[in-house]
């Protein structure tokens, strides 16, 4: 199954990022903003807001001079012990916090071994996760998770996904005709977030954006009621742009 994502914005933020902490990391004693920018070619009004959000993940530390260290998140996920439960911990922090700045709930969710699967997720009683009353890998073409995973494949393996799950039909918004179906997988922008409208739940909107790491296909969503439907599309670029850290975790 051949992979046909393009980088989106937050792949880009994660690839600078990884690059700023690879040269902090290569100066145990400590460096400065200026010779990140020159080791790194990324000026100072790019790096300037990618430190920020590397010191309040953790991964980068600032001395008393003002030099870059090392931080203990980066320990942690670089350690080859105890390095899965470290990354679940990373990651459910940040999710917890993108769900109180996008006020909703959010998921994390993979493709794995040609199916989908939501890894984890934050919720609280005011952002009530979907209830799940459709095992989500049988209704990936109702669901923006489903949708965006297999948006970053080819079309043989949407196909074939499409081959193995009968596409039924779950409120009266769901797309069931194959064709349709792949057209608009096709059409999608990869920058654009995939929007569910009341296609897999009556009463819920959904949307989803792409969160590829190598050759690792997956997605970050978020839900909300209906009656919050005019909140999606800001929410929805809200967690776009707020995307990097998730990458980042899952590319150290």
């Amino acid at each position: 199954m051949a992979l046909q994502h393009k980088p989106s914005a937050p792949h880009h933020s994660a690839q600078d990022a990884l690059r700023a902490l690879e040269a902090v990391a290569r100066h145990s004693s400590g460096i400065t903003d200026s010779e990140i920018a020159r080791q790194t070619g990324l000026d100072r009004e790019r790096l300037s807001p990618l430190l920020r959000m590397l010191r309040r993940e953790g991964y980068v530390e600032q001395t008393a001079d003002g030099a870059y260290v090392t931080g203990d998140a980066l320990a942690r996920l670089g350690s080859a012990h105890g390095r899965e439960e470290a990354l679940r911990d990373k990651l459910q922090r940040t999710l917890d916090r993108l769900r109180d700045s996008v006020g909703a709930a959010v998921y994390i969710s993979r493709y794995v071994d040609g199916e989908v699967s939501v890894t984890q997720y934050a919720d609280s009683p005011a952002t009530p996760k979907v209830n799940e009353w459709v095992d989500f890998r049988v209704s990936a073409h109702a669901t923006a998770v489903g949708k965006s995973l297999l948006t970053q494949l080819d079309h043989a393996g949407r196909r074939d996904h499409l081959a193995r799950h009968k596409m039924a039909r779950l409120t009266s918004r769901t797309i069931t005709s194959d064709r349709l179906l792949l057209s608009r997988l096709e059409s999608q922008p990869p920058s654009v977030p995939v929007l569910d409208l009341q296609e897999y739940a009556v009463g819920t909107v959904c949307a989803a954006v792409p969160i590829t790491a190598g050759s690792a296909v997956g997605c970050l969503a978020l839900s909300l009621p209906v009656e919050h439907a005019h909140r999606l599309r800001r929410a929805a670029d809200e967690l776009n742009r707020n995307a990097a850290p998730v990458l980042l975790s899952l590319a150290i």
